[in-house]
C-alpha cells in the first residue's frame, strides 16, 4: 500500500491544513467514502484555486465565477488532480465540510459520518487513469485505517445530495475504479 494513515494524515501526499472542519460527534463510526468532483474556474483544471478555496481565500477578482462561491467555507479530506497528486486538507478522523445538506440510508448530515474525495474534474468529463489509480491507493488506505468502509459504501456525491449535485458524473468509470481498488485491496 502506497499511502499510510498517521494521526489522521496519510503519508506521501501535499498538506495543505484548511480552516474549514470541525470535530465529529463524539462515538460516531465513520464508515462512508464519498467522491465528488470539483474544478475551478469551471472547465479549466490546474493552478492554486482549488487550495484558495478550501483555505478561504478565493480571489472574487480572479474568474467572475469565483463572486458566486468565495464566501463559501467548504473543504474535502482529499483531492487527486488531473496528474494523480493527492493534496490532503483534513485529517481523515475530523468533519470536512463536503458534503453539505445530505442523507445516506436514511442517514443525514453525511459529514459527519464519512471522507470525501475530490477528484479534479468536471461531471461531464472523463478522469484520467492516474486519478483512478491515486484514488483505488488512497481508497486502499482509508478502508484500512476505517474498516466499517466497505465497497457497497463508497458513494457519489450525487448519490447523497441527488436534488443538488451531479458529481462525480456519468463518465466517472465506476467499473474501472473498482477493479483498481480491487486489485490495490487485494496486494495489502
Amino acid at each position: 500500500m502506497k499511502y499510510k494513515n498517521q494521526a489522521g494524515w496519510l503519508s506521501d501526499v501535499r498538506r495543505v491544513p484548511s480552516p474549514h472542519f470541525n470535530s465529529r460527534p463524539d462515538d460516531i463510526d465513520i464508515d462512508l467514502l464519498v467522491i465528488h468532483s470539483i474544478s475551478l474556474p469551471p472547465g479549466e483544471y490546474g493552478g492554486a484555486h482549488i487550495d484558495a478555496f478550501f483555505l478561504g481565500h478565493l480571489d472574487m477578482d480572479a474568474h467572475p465565477y469565483f463572486a458566486e462561491i468565495a464566501d463559501l467555507e467548504v473543504s474535502a479530506h482529499l483531492l487527486i488532480d488531473r496528474a494523480g497528486r493527492v493534496t490532503q486538507y483534513v485529517p481523515l478522523h475530523q468533519r470536512a465540510w463536503h458534503a453539505g445538506a445530505s442523507e445516506y440510508q436514511g442517514r443525514e448530515n453525511c459529514n459527519d459520518y464519512s471522507i470525501g474525495i475530490e477528484l479534479e474534474g468536471l461531471d461531464t468529463d472523463t478522469f484520467t487513469e492516474p486519478q483512478y489509480q491515486a484514488l483505488a491507493e488512497v481508497s486502499t488506505a482509508i478502508i484500512d485505517a476505517y474498516p466499517s468502509i466497505k465497497r457497497q459504501r463508497i458513494v457519489a456525491h450525487s448519490e447523497i445530495a441527488p436534488k443538488r449535485k451531479r458529481d462525480p458524473g456519468p463518465r466517472f468509470d465506476w467499473p474501472y475504479y473498482q477493479r483498481a481498488l480491487d486489485a490495490c485491496l487485494s496486494s495489502v
